[in-house]
C-alpha cells in the first residue's frame, strides 16, 4: 500500500487556512494540528472554530465559557522564537453587537438597535446571521496589526458552504427589494409599489391585528435604524469575500479514505468552484500506519501460540481494511481535480487530548 510521501506541507506563503468537510472526518483536529504546527515553527497563529467541538478546546487547554481569543501555552513544546498561538470559538451575538457599536451613526442609534426586539431575536437565532458573523470575526482577526496566520475550522458538510457564501448573501440582502419595502415610512406611499408589495404589507398588517405582536412596525423600525449602516456592512461583506479568494488563502477539504467521504470531498471541490472559490488541497485523515508483516508474528518466540493466532486474525482484518482504503485512494487519484493537492495524515490511534497529540498528528501531514 502507498504511504504518505516525505515532503511536508508548505504553508510559508499562506496567511489563511480554511478547513472544511463532512462531519466526523477529524476536520477540527486537523485545524488545531495545523495551527499548532505553524505556531511551533515560529509564526503568530490564531485558530478559530465555528463548530466549537469540545475536543479542540480540551486539547488546547481553553476555557469553555470564554469566547475571546485565549492564549495557548507553548512553553513545554520547544517552539521557535516569536511563536504565538491563540484560539477562540465563535460567539455570533458578541460579534454582531461589536458591529453595531462600530457602524451606528450615533450613540442613540446604537442603543436603540441593541435594545430592539427584532435585533435581539435576529442576533441570537438565525443561522445565516451566525455565518455572516463568523466571516466578520475572521475579517477582524485578519486585520489585526499582529496578524500573521489564521486557521479556520468551519461547520460540517453543507453548512460550511453556507458559511463561505455568507458575504455574497449579505450583499444580496442589502440590495434586495425586501429591505427597500420594509424601510418605507409609515403607510404613506413614497413612490410606486407593485400589487405584490401592497399584498405583502396587507398580510403583515393583518397578522399584527390578529396577534397583537406589531411585527410590521417592529421590523420597519429595525430596518430604519440600520439605514445608516448598510454601506459599512456591504464594505465588510465585500472584503470578507476578497479574503477567501486571496491567493494567500488555502482552502483544505478534509475527508477519510472511504468511498462515500471521498465522493463528498469531490462534490465539495465542485461546489466551491461554482462559488468562485478554489480548493487548494484535499486532506485524507486517519490513514492507518503500515502494518507489521505476518511473518514477524509467526517467527516471534515471545508470543504464546494462543495469542499468535488471534494476532494473525486481527492482522488479516486490518490488511483487508487497508486494501479498501487503498482502493478509495486510487479512486480519488483518478478523480482529483487539476490543481488540487492531495495530503495524507496518519491515524493517531487514539483521541487527541493534548498539545503533544496534536503535534504528533501535524508531523504526519504530508503531500501524497
Amino acid at each position: 500500500m502507498k504511504r504518505p510521501g516525505s515532503t511536508a506541507l508548505a504553508l510559508a506563503d499562506r496567511r489563511l487556512v480554511v478547513c472544511l468537510g463532512p462531519g466526523g472526518v477529524g476536520k477540527t483536529t486537523i485545524s488545531a494540528a495545523l495551527a499548532l504546527h505553524l505556531a511551533l515553527g515560529g509564526r503568530k497563529v490564531d485558530v478559530m472554530t465555528v463548530d466549537p467541538a469540545p475536543r479542540l478546546l480540551d486539547a488546547l487547554g481553553l476555557r469553555v465559557d470564554d469566547s475571546s481569543l485565549q492564549p495557548v501555552s507553548l512553553g513545554a513544546m520547544g517552539a521557535r522564537g516569536g511563536a504565538r498561538l491563540r484560539a477562540l470559538k465563535l460567539d455570533p451575538k458578541r460579534v454582531f453587537d461589536r458591529l453595531i457599536e462600530r457602524y451606528a451613526p450615533s450613540a442613540a442609534a446604537r442603543d436603540a438597535i441593541l435594545a430592539d426586539r427584532v435585533y435581539r431575536n435576529l442576533s441570537n437565532a438565525l443561522a445565516g446571521v451566525a455565518d455572516y458573523m463568523a466571516m466578520e470575526q475572521l475579517l477582524e482577526l485578519s486585520r489585526a496589526p499582529d496578524a500573521d496566520m489564521i486557521v479556520l475550522d468551519t461547520p460540517p458538510a453543507a453548512e460550511a458552504l453556507d458559511f463561505l457564501g455568507a458575504p455574497r448573501r449579505m450583499l444580496e440582502l442589502l440590495g434586495s427589494r425586501a429591505v427597500t419595502l420594509l424601510g418605507a415610512a409609515g403607510d404613506a406611499m413614497r413612490g410606486p409599489f407593485s400589487m405584490l408589495d401592497l399584498a405583502a404589507r396587507a398580510v403583515l398588517g393583518a397578522f399584527d391585528r390578529v396577534t397583537g405582536l406589531h411585527l410590521l412596525g417592529d421590523v420597519r423600525n429595525f430596518v430604519r435604524n440600520f439605514s445608516g449602516m448598510y454601506a459599512g456592512f456591504a464594505e465588510r461583506a465585500e472584503a470578507a469575500g476578497e479574503l477567501l479568494r486571496d491567493p494567500r488563502t488555502l482552502i483544505v477539504v478534509v475527508a477519510t479514505a472511504e468511498r462515500e467521504r471521498i465522493a463528498q470531498a469531490i462534490e465539495f471541490v465542485a461546489a466551491l468552484n461554482e462559488m468562485d472559490l478554489k480548493a487548494g488541497a484535499i486532506a485524507i485523515n486517519r490513514l492507518r500506519p503500515p502494518l507489521p508483516g505476518a511473518g514477524e508474528i509467526a517467527k516471534s518466540r515471545k508470543i504464546p501460540e494462543s495469542l499468535r493466532a488471534k494476532l494473525q486474525s486481527h492482522l488479516a482484518d486490518l490488511a483487508a481494511l487497508q486494501t479498501r482504503e487503498q482502493a478509495a485512494l486510487d479512486a480519488l487519484h483518478a478523480a482529483l481535480p487539476q490543481g488540487v493537492e492531495l495530503l495524507h495524515a496518519t491515524d493517531l490511534g487514539r483521541e487527541p487530548r493534548s498539545l503533544a497529540d496534536l503535534a504528533e498528528i501535524a508531523k504526519t501531514i504530508r503531500r501524497a
